[in-house]
């Protein structure tokens, strides 16, 4: 099992820039991708950005594309989230989540991304 926190979320002004952070403990070996995601009430849950802890490599969403950059301590074991020139459609509820194989982390399906955050509310403001 793996137990994961976020943190950096809050109340930010448009144009402005956010690092949300994922912080995984338990079983860490049992996932080798973490993912970033993130959902509005009424919409369907977004995959926004994967990272592969094994080699580094990344995948980034179209929608978000060269505004996010995703990171990884593995000595802390964190994931980090980065998200500039923020939008008002960018106010979501952010999930740090987990799986095995990168990039299918990014699925969101229960087989390849058992393991969830509560996640932290990001509210931008224009």
């Amino acid at each position: 099992q793996v137990h994961l926190v976020e943190s950096g979320g809050g109340l930010v002004h448009v144009g402005e820039s956010l690092n949300l952070s994922c912080v995984a403990s338990g079983d860490t070996s049992s996932a080798n991708c973490m993912a970033w995601f993130r959902q509005v009430p009424g919409k369907e849950r977004e995959a926004i950005a994967g990272i592969s802890l094994t080699d580094g490599a990344t995948h980034s969403v179209d929608s978000v594309l060269g505004r996010v950059a995703i990171s990884r301590d593995n000595a802390k074991n964190t994931v980090y989230l980065q998200i500039h020139s923020l939008k008002p459609e960018d106010t979501a509820m952010y999930y740090c989540a987990a799986g095995r194989g990168f990039p299918f982390c990014m699925l969101g399906t229960p087989a390849k991304t058992p393991y969830w955050g509560q996640g932290t509310q990001v509210t931008v403001s224009s």
